[in-house]
Parts: C-alpha cells; sequence; structure tokens
C-alpha cells in the first residue's frame, strides 16, 4: 500500500499557481483510476483506489504548504505504513520548468511543504517526485514567484508535465524506483524523447491494471 501526497495550498485563489502543480497531478491520477476526492478527513481530502496490485490513497493536505507534514503524518500512522511507502509529489525552484525528477532521501531544499513533512514524520526516507517551476527573473521574489498562476506560455505545456508526473507515479507502483527514475530521470532540458512519460501503448497497459477498490 502506498500514500501519495500532492502538495499545494487550499482555496480557489491558490488553484493553477506554480506551488499547486502537485494538486494536478494527485487530481490526474485520481481521474486515472476513476476515483475521486472525498470531504476532508484528518486534515486533508482523500480518495483511494488500487493501480495493478497496489493499493494508493491520494492526499491534498489542506493544512496550506507549510504545514503540510500534519496531515502525512495524520495519515501514515492511521493506515500503519511507513516512510518507505510515502510518495511527494511537489514544484521545484531549483529545476528547469517541467523537468522531472524522482528521489528518494534527501535534505527538503528549502522547500518547506518538504520540511514541514519530515518535520513532522521524523524521517527523509521518502520518495519525492519533483516538478521543475524554474526560477523568478533575477531581484524577483519566490514567494510572490511560487504563488503566481503559470504564465500563458507554460500554460500550453502544462497538461503534459501534468500527465507526464502521474505516468512517473503509476510506472513507480508498478516497476518499482529504479525504472522509474531510468525512464523520467532525463538529464536533458525539456522535450527530450526520455523524459515524455509513457508512449500510448504503455500507458494503456497501466490503464488496463487500474481497478477501484
Amino acid at each position: 500500500m502506498w500514500l501519495i501526497v500532492g502538495l499545494g495550498n487550499p482555496g480557489l485563489e491558490y488553484r493553477g499557481t506554480r506551488h499547486n502543480i502537485g494538486f494536478m497531478v494527485v487530481d490526474e491520477l485520481a481521474s486515472r483510476v476513476g476515483t475521486r476526492f472525498r470531504k476532508k478527513k484528518m486534515e486533508a481530502l482523500y480518495a483511494s483506489g488500487s493501480a495493478g496490485s497496489e493499493s494508493i490513497t491520494l492526499l491534498k493536505a489542506q493544512t496550506f504548504m507549510n504545514k503540510s507534514g500534519l496531515a502525512v503524518a495524520l495519515w501514515l500512522q492511521t493506515l500503519q505504513l511507513s516512510p518507505s511507502q510515502l510518495v511527494v509529489i511537489h514544484d521545484d525552484l531549483d529545476l528547469f520548468p517541467f523537468r522531472i525528477r524522482i528521489r528518494k532521501d534527501g535534505s527538503h531544499g528549502g522547500h518547506r511543504g518538504i520540511s514541514s513533512v519530515i518535520r513532522e514524520i521524523g524521517s527523509k526516507d521518502f520518495i519525492r517526485i519533483r516538478i521543475g517551476i524554474g526560477r523568478p527573473v533575477e531581484g524577483g521574489s519566490s514567494v510572490d514567484y511560487v504563488l503566481q498562476p503559470f504564465s500563458p506560455e507554460e500554460r500550453q505545456d502544462l497538461p503534459e508535465v501534468v500527465q507526464k508526473a502521474a505516468d512517473a507515479a503509476l510506472v513507480l507502483l508498478d516497476r518499482g524506483l529504479e525504472a522509474a527514475m531510468n525512464r523520467f530521470n532525463s538529464r536533458n532540458e525539456r522535450h527530450d524523447s526520455s523524459v515524455t512519460g509513457l508512449d500510448g501503448k504503455d500507458r494503456k497497459i497501466l490503464q488496463r491494471e487500474v481497478r477501484i477498490i
């Protein structure tokens, strides 16, 4: 069983902002497994389903970004899962826009949501799917930048990267961490064929393996 958490801020004013790309990806995953998010419970909206042989709970913390760990810790404890069964999907200022990196363990890298998760669960031993959003122009505020909507140019590519990040999560569940890292952790900047996610055939195979519980 896995707990998959998308980081973001609750509220209509934050919908579509760079900091909320984690929410967008778990929304896509919920659609893929044919489930939907339910009412708030233990500081989060949640959805349950399965992908292949793996049971999953999807989470959108409703505590705001810098307190995301409160909800994550509650759900890990309730589901009786270890940090190694946790996947957190989040934006990353230090990655080129829309590049994906999968990693396990490591520091929070200045991300307040990840910092909160590490602090509240008392461990760094969980998987992160990081989605690059780049940095503001020189002299710009990082805080303002992450809370701004994606630019019109970025919005053209946003559906593709959300799908790609959802693909990464499904490959991780189906084929393991190493396989997912090999497929998605390309050094190339953008639109590289090695980071375009699953092809149509692979996506259909995974879709057929998905079932609701």
